[in-house]
This record gives C-alpha cells, sequence and structure tokens, in this order.
C-alpha cells in the first residue's frame, strides 16, 4: 500500500462502507501510473486522478454532486485529442476463496473481453469453463477487478451470469474486496453482478489524454 496510487484507498474504503464526505466537492489526484486519467463519482463527492493542477481543474466547475461526470468536464479533462471511456457503475463484491472453481484459460489471447482487459489493466489473468470466460486483473490504481463474458452458447437469462461470477469469486481470498465496472445499460451483467453479491459504490470513467504539450 505505501507504493500505490492514493485512489486505491478510496476504493477499498468505499468496499468496507467508508464514503467521502458528501460536501459536493471535487479531489485532485495524480495521474494513474500507466498513463490513463480518471473521474470516480461516490455520493455527493468526486475523485479526478489527472496530471491538470487543481485550479485547472476547479477552472472547468466539476462538482461532487455528477458534474464530474458531465460530457464538458470529460472532455476537458481529456484534452482535445484524447479517449473518453464508458460510464460504468463501480460494484465491489468479496472473494470467497476455497478451491478455485474456475481452470486457467489458455489459447485466449485473441478474444476481445482479454484484449480489452489487457488495454486497461496489469497481470490480466484468464479462468473459464463451458459457460463463459473470465478475466481477473489490477484494474483502476490497482485494484482488484474482474469481469465476465458469456460464451455464445451459453443459455442467456437462467443463472449462468451469475453462478459464473460466484465461480470467479473462488478465485479472490476469502473476505478479500474485488471490484468490477459495469455499464449501467448492460442490464443483465448488472442484474447478474448484484445477484452473485456485488453492490454499488459509485461510478467512474477511464480516460487516455491527449492534450497539447
Amino acid at each position: 500500500m505505501a507504493d500505490s496510487h492514493p485512489l486505491l484507498r478510496y476504493f477499498l474504503d468505499a468496499s468496507d462502507g467508508r464514503f467521502p464526505a458528501p460536501d459536493g466537492a471535487v479531489t485532485r489526484l495524480p495521474p494513474l501510473p500507466d498513463g490513463h486519467e480518471c473521474a470516480v463519482a461516490f455520493t455527493g463527492h468526486a475523485v479526478v486522478a489527472t496530471a491538470l493542477t487543481a485550479a485547472q481543474v476547479a477552472a472547468e466547475k466539476p462538482d461532487g454532486y455528477g458534474g464530474a461526470m458531465a460530457p464538458d468536464f470529460l472532455r476537458a479533462l481529456a484534452g482535445p485529442d484524447g479517449d473518453i471511456g464508458v460510464l460504468d457503475a463501480t460494484l465491489v463484491g468479496r472473494g470467497t476463496g476455497g478451491a478455485a472453481a474456475l481452470a486457467t484459460l489458455t489459447g485466449a489471447d485473441d478474444h476481445p473481453r482479454v484484449a480489452y482487459a489487457r488495454a486497461r489493466r496489469a497481470n490480466v489473468q484468464v479462468y473459464g469453463d463451458e459457460r463463459g470466460l473470465v478475466t481477473l486483473a489490477e484494474g483502476i490504481a490497482g485494484r482488484p477487478e474482474l469481469s465476465i463474458e458469456l460464451h455464445p452458447q451459453t443459455a442467456h437469462g437462467r443463472g449462468s451470469g451469475r453462478s459464473l461470477i460466484r465461480a470467479a469469486l473462488s478465485l479472490v481470498p476469502r473476505g478479500e474486496p474485488v471490484f468490477a465496472a459495469v455499464s449501467p445499460g448492460n442490464a443483465r451483467s448488472l442484474r447478474a453482478f448484484l445477484a452473485a453479491g456485488f453492490v454499488p459504490v459509485g461510478s467512474e470513467v477511464l480516460i487516455r489524454p491527449g492534450r497539447a504539450s
């Protein structure tokens, strides 16, 4: 933890039910070490990890009541040539440990889910079975993060996603937090994570900045 990005503490505190004061403020932190930046919203408070100075952030007039997620602010954060990711709900669950319920999956390097994870996360590990695929990695600020994707032939709407998520939690030590970033519009995935015991703690947007020197 001593060398971790300060945003990690916000996520870990949120996983234990400790949140920033809902004062409408925006906290500015340094950019993420991999070149990305981000905006994270909690209830009534936002945290922005960016190379912009605190004065430059304040000049855009964001706030902790949703303003830090507004398109105009995110574009100012990214710069004219930057890439703005999608708005995701930030969820947290707890590992169940014990015997691993999924095997390591090889030969999946070309899978879109794996490619997506490796472009944004570190130390990506891939697992899976007949239901689908799971990635477990170090996400924003080094937090443990998982994602899933069901195989096209897997029957949807019958608890397959929920059961795959629960199997993935066996890969995380018992009681340890693990995060997931889920698009609110992906209702099927969101319902599966909630049914598997995940709870929402905020929202986030990941940014690859592109500013003039």
